[in-house]
């Protein structure tokens, strides 16, 4: 199989590549840290006028009509500058939510603006006991004349400070852990009875806590059926993360390789050290091994849902392992400034320990990926 980018994917990197080194340095994801919505919406909309939020939608709504794989090129460059803007949760979490449930004209009404960079979305599926089972939800949907109102709480909602609209999983039937009876919602940020604390992650981005005191939401797409569709778009954030982590991996390989290459200790640099040379090597493989899994995982990412799990969970928990490996080895590296707040590298670590939670962490890939019929069949 021929993994050499085209040309049209050439021009995609290399734009992507040109704008986060000029628009999103890593300065700036340090410096946003503090700001209470941990992103910028002008940069937003350049985002969007590039067309990068158009990249997997359909023509019909104003999208381009690409693959999975053309949005990983995008995410992968994101990595490497730490950029803060909720691409991930707008697009592919809710977006590809609201793509596969909602009607044309919800389509149109809710994914118009953002593929224009004019507005931002935010996926609301786990909750307190969820862990990374999107069928354990307890938030309640009722009947209120036409139209719908939620009861509930959500965890962990990224995005959600900040976001026009929740995509939020609620049951219109069924019990805990069930399937069958899980509705999707769209709830704007301004409606009635809608209660949002801002919290702050480990790696100083923002999620929410959603807090749903008979809030209304209009339906999206078939009463109960979301199960599904919920099924892909946290498999869609997995490959995500496996591709942000590649851009992370391979930053930190080369400011760690650059750090060996000048740092002079006892008159010598110490890139010269053998055992140094050797972990770096060490570094090089567990990237490049990461990246293979990833680059199938985006192949993949639209194959038939066993498939498309099977592939992207064997991703996601080599990124965990890998990635985890190559920013501890890197810290390290770096000696005593590497632990400081002040050198970047303490940035990407960060950052990757959140990828290696969101959406299942290894244990959670490592349980599924083994129980499935193609590894059983082994």
């Amino acid at each position: 199989m021929n993994f050499e980018l085209n040309d049209d994917e050439k021009m995609l990197v290399e734009t992507a590549q040109s704008f986060v080194k000029k628009e999103s340095p890593v300065s700036r994801a340090r410096k946003l840290r503090d700001d209470e919505t941990g992103w910028d919406r002008a940069v937003w909309k350049k985002m969007g006028d590039l067309g990068w939020m158009s990249l997997p939608f359909p023509e019909s709504v104003g999208g381009f009509g690409g693959s999975f794989a053309d949005v990983s090129l995008i995410v992968d460059q994101l990595g490497t500058t730490l950029v803060p803007e909720p691409y991930v949760e707008s697009v592919l979490l809710a977006g590809m939510a609201i793509l596969r449930s909602g009607s044309a004209a919800q389509q149109e009404r809710l994914l118009a603006p953002m593929i224009a960079g004019e507005t931002s979305l935010a996926l609301a599926a786990l909750e307190r006991t969820s862990r990374y089972d999107v069928t354990a939800v307890d938030t309640r949907a009722e009947k209120a004349g036409e139209g719908w109102t939620l009861k509930g709480e959500k965890y962990f909602v990224l995005n959600g400070h900040a976001a026009d609209h929740l995509v939020v999983s609620a049951r219109t039937s069924g019990k805990h852990g069930e399937r069958n009876g899980i509705s999707l919602f769209a709830v704007g940020k301004d409606a009635a009875g809608l209660k949002i604390q801002r919290v702050k992650m480990m790696d100083g981005r923002h999620a929410a806590i959603v807090t749903l005191e008979g809030a209304a939401g209009e339906l999206l797409g078939a009463e109960g059926a979301a199960a599904p569709v919920l099924d892909e778009v946290m498999d869609l954030g997995a490959a995500a993360a496996c591709a942000e982590g590649n851009g992370i991996m391979r930053t930190v390989l080369w400011m760690t390789v650059e750090y060996l290459r000048t740092r002079e200790q006892f008159g010598v640099k110490i890139g010269t050290f053998q055992a140094l040379q050797h972990r770096a090597v060490d570094m090089f493989i567990e990237t490049e091994l990461a990246k293979s899994t990833s680059i199938l995982a985006a192949i993949k990412a639209s194959a038939p849902a066993d498939e498309r799990a099977y592939e992207i969970s064997k991703a996601k928990a080599q990124l965990t392992a890998s990635g985890h490996f190559v920013v501890r080895e890197g810290t390290q590296l770096h000696g005593g400034i590497g632990v400081t707040d002040e050198h970047d590298i303490g940035l990407y670590f960060k950052r990757m320990q959140m990828l290696g939670a969101l959406h299942g962490d290894q244990d959670f890939h490592l349980q599924r990926f083994s129980s499935m019929p193609q590894f059983t069949a082994l």
